[in-house]
């Protein structure tokens, strides 16, 4: 066989590069950034070639293994049985083409499919054991995967008693666990309240909140679950229709959709079917799986080296619509950057009703070529904010002018000025442009900042236009009296405002910090500009060059910190209150104890005995050291913990990054 030509092999590097870090990208980080649909067509790429010039196999090429969900912090489990991906397919031909190939591979016996949902959450195993639910593990690499039992045991719609029936004494059942819509929206606006990242769609949130460590966090998400598959010596029926029935009976919850398809024909129609009703389900789908429903021809059928024979996953395609642009905002935001707002004539997508899709910046606009009036194509498929994809210009009307981005703000009309290097106009109208005090007012008082409960975008907006709050400082000016006369604002809630005042002047001063909506300075840089300066007395006495010698703190946030200190308004808040006694420097607990770790790069992995890893993170900043989550050639030592898992230990073998444990570490700290 000749050899494969440079072109070729370069290709295919390429697209194995491309694919392991989509997958960490979509696994570890849940931070895609592309489409299930593009992932697929790469990985059938790199498939066909692999095939084509089998001299190039690589047994650590994407095509040889499953994805991998698993984390640090928790037990790694073995499957008894791996938990297989299934074939996927675009393509109606092909799913008719798979139900072929099942028919020549029954040698012709009559066999019937089970069509059912493929709802887009995280897979699930868990084992049941006389009625009681004993383990649940996720998916992970398909051989192993983290026993997150404790965080499933808050899904309600999961049973953790059966009902009385024919249950086997032992057995397994896989599913999804899902963040129906009406939780997703809910967390997300929570998140962005909060300046907190936004999952991209439920599966991300879904597969986030699984794997978080605190249980209690877990239950306040609502997840929800689907199950699909019942796996055990000794089911009560032959057939997968049947066993999902009973599994139904027994308290699991089955999707209603689950249909007995006999011919090509059904296929399809079920499929036409859902392309359309999944639109109004209360929880996110991306497909369909048709599976052989007698369990004895799922045997005989057998596997592939990747996935069954018996069975197919069809995926819908990205959801759009084409609706009318009404017209476009220009809408100001806490920091001034004014971001354009098309506002749409309503249109249904991924089970909610869609009125409004950001444009992004004066760019984005430019390359849509929008104009007024336009009818423009809306894709949402699962993501946080829909988005403009294109413009049907066939419908465009005769004589419409191009959408031009504002020229001044349209809350307090000041000439908006362009941010150099980037594509954002700002309002530089910081302190008297409603929107921005409203928004620092808002930003002052959600959950990572100053924590005040009930006082959230709306209540910001009512409490600036009363005239009651028009600076962060004003908050502890208020009363239950000074509120009882505005709209919506009940006793209760006058009263849990002011219990949240009153328990706000504890608050961490690093909270303080990045509740004040200081230009550039996050939730993290606002930790290590507070843990560096010690008090708001000694950050106000420091000098730019002092600044930038706080991590992470370069010469532009040193000079926005510096000057945001300097300006009168902000002076006077700070001096207010700290009057009114809101915490302004660190507790003895808090504050540095040394400089063990100066210089040093630290990775936390694993579980721990003494302290938890964020307790560990704090440690060791507090000892001059700096946090990072994956493992370089600039890690100074990885703090090791129980379950460390296998591939951080390779890394550190191969880099020569030495490994602490837990006591060494804090017998470390403690000299």
């Amino acid at each position: 066989m000749a050899a494969a030509p440079s072109a070729i092999k370069e290709r295919i590097e390429e697209l194995r590069a491309a694919l392991h870090r989509h997958n960490h990208n979509y696994y570890i980080l849940n931070a895609p950034e592309i489409s299930d649909q593009e992932f697929d067509a790469l990985m059938k790429e790199l498939e066909t070639l692999e095939h084509e010039y089998p001299d190039l196999a690589d047994p650590l090429s994407p095509t040889q293994r499953v994805g991998s969900d698993m984390q640090e912090g928790f037990v790694h489990v073995v499957h008894e049985r791996p938990m297989m991906s299934l074939a996927n397919t675009y393509s109606i031909e092909e799913v008719d083409d798979w139900f072929r190939r099942v028919s020549e591979g029954l040698a012709g016996e009559p066999f019937r499919v089970v069509g059912e949902m493929k709802f887009d959450g995280t897979s699930i195993s868990i084992t049941y054991e006389d009625g009681r639910l004993v383990r649940a593990v996720t998916r992970g690499d398909g051989t192993q995967g983290d026993d997150v039992t404790e965080n499933v045991k808050t899904i309600r719609s999961i049973p953790l008693r059966l009902q009385p029936g024919d249950w086997p004494a032992r057995f397994e059942i896989r599913g999804e666990i899902l963040m129906p819509w009406e939780s997703f929206e809910r967390l997300n606006q929570d998140r962005y309240e909060n300046e907190e990242p936004l999952f991209a769609n439920p599966r991300n949130a879904a597969s986030g909140t699984l794997k978080m460590l605190n249980p209690r966090e877990v239950s306040r998400r609502h997840l929800d679950a689907r199950f699909y598959y019942l796996l055990s010596d000794s089911l009560p029926y032959g057939n997968h229709y049947e066993n999902m029935e009973a599994a139904r009976r027994w308290g699991f919850k089955v999707s209603t959709a689950m249909r007995l398809l006999d011919t090509t024909e059904d296929v399809n129609a079920y499929i036409k079917h859902w392309d359309e009703a999944r639109r109004d389900l209360p929880v996110a789908t991306d497909g369909l799986v048709f599976k052989v429903n007698n369990l004895r021809q799922q045997l005989n059928l057998g596997f592939t080296a990747k996935s069954p024979r018996w069975a197919i996953a069809y995926k819908f395609n990205p959801e759009k619509a084409c609706t009318r642009l009404r017209f476009v905002s220009f809408e100001t935001g806490r920091m001034g950057i004014v971001t354009p707002v098309s506002n749409l004539e309503p249109v249904r997508l991924s089970g909610t009703i869609v009125k409004r899709a950001s444009l992004h910046n004066e760019d984005i606009i430019r390359e849509l070529d929008i104009h007024e009036n336009d009818w423009v194509y809306v894709e949402k498929g699962g993501e946080i904010i829909p988005k403009i994809t294109g413009v049907d210009t066939s419908r465009r009307e005769p004589g419409a002018a191009p959408i031009k981005f504002a020229t001044h703000c349209g809350s307090c009309g000041s000439p908006l000025s362009r941010v150099e290097g980037e594509a954002a106009w700002i309002c530089p109208n910081r302190y008297g442009c409603a929107p921005q005090i409203a928004g620092r007012i808002e930003h002052f008082c959600a959950r990572r900042m100053m924590d005040i409960d009930g006082i959230g975008a709306e209540t910001a907006e009512l409490l600036y236009k009363a005239g009651l709050v028009r600076t962060i400082a004003d908050i502890y000016m208020l009363t239950a009296d000074k509120m009882s006369g505005l709209e919506r604002m009940g006793e209760k809630t006058a009263a849990r405002i002011m219990a949240g005042i009153e328990a706000s002047k504890a608050v961490p001063f690093e909270r303080v910090v990045y509740a004040l909506s200081i230009p550039g300075v996050g939730e993290t840089t606002a930790k290590r500009v507070a843990r560096h300066a010690g008090s708001m007395e000694h950050l106000l006495g420091m000098s730019e060059e002092e600044l930038t010698l706080i991590p992470d703190v370069g010469p532009v946030i040193a000079r926005a910190i510096y000057d945001f200190l300097r300006e009168p308004v902000n002076a006077a808040n700070i001096s207010a209150l700290t009057a009114a006694g809101v915490t302004m420097a660190l507790s003895s607990e808090q504050q540095s104890k040394g400089d063990r770790l100066a210089g040093q790069t630290v990775v936390i992995s694993g579980t721990f005995t003494h302290h938890s890893r964020e307790e560990y993170k704090d440690i060791i900043e507090r000892e001059g050291g700096k946090n990072a989550g994956s493992i370089s050639k600039k890690t100074s030592f990885v703090l090791a913990g129980e379950n460390m898992g296998p591939a951080k230990r390779e890394k550190c073998e191969k880099l020569g990054i030495p490994m602490m444990d837990e006591n060494e570490f804090l017998t470390l700290i403690e000299k």
